[in-house]
């Protein structure tokens, strides 16, 4: 895996738009999408996954269907924003399986939890027996979401249409 940054032209662009869309599609299907033989179309997927633009391939799964329909967010400031406090964090936040999504923010709190549980009661039981005994935790404020408006995760590559 490569740390500089890649050009990527509009066929490299088509396929990860594609297939941010559709992880299952054919590599015959993506090239005929594309404009490209199923040769290239394939060399180019690989050189993508070794070069880590796509880190992998995923259910997407309906919280809804699974009644894991309450989102919160949840603010939390941290006591010490020393690096070894933020690690010891960190390494601790991600064995919680309810939070879904975990941002260190610059601003006036550290970090921004996305939490997804089943209920308000379901919740509060996270809230108080998880977040709260995470290391260095100092405060969290919750907003509960009442509608997802936009979520479906697609991270689309500079220059790709929606």
């Amino acid at each position: 895996m490569q740390d500089d940054y890649e050009e990527y032209d509009r066929f490299d662009r088509a396929i990860l738009t594609t297939l941010a869309a559709e992880g299952r599609i054919s590599i015959t299907e993506l090239a005929r999408r594309i404009g490209l033989s199923k040769s290239p179309t394939q060399a180019r997927l690989r050189r993508l996954e070794e070069l880590g633009v796509i880190r992998g391939y995923r259910a997407i799964l309906d919280p809804i269907r699974l009644r894991l329909d309450h989102v919160a967010f949840v603010e939390v400031r941290m006591l010490d924003t020393r690096e070894a406090s933020l690690e010891a964090f960190n390494a601790a936040v991600a064995a919680i399986p309810e939070i879904e999504q975990v941002h260190l923010i610059a601003g006036n709190f550290d970090y921004l939890l996305k939490v997804r549980t089943a209920d308000m009661r379901s919740y509060r039981r996270v809230l108080a027996e998880k977040i709260s005994t995470l290391p260095h935790v100092s405060t969290t404020s919750t907003y509960v979401a009442m509608q997802a408006v936009k979520e479906d995760g697609l991270a689309r590559p500079p220059g790709a249409s929606a």
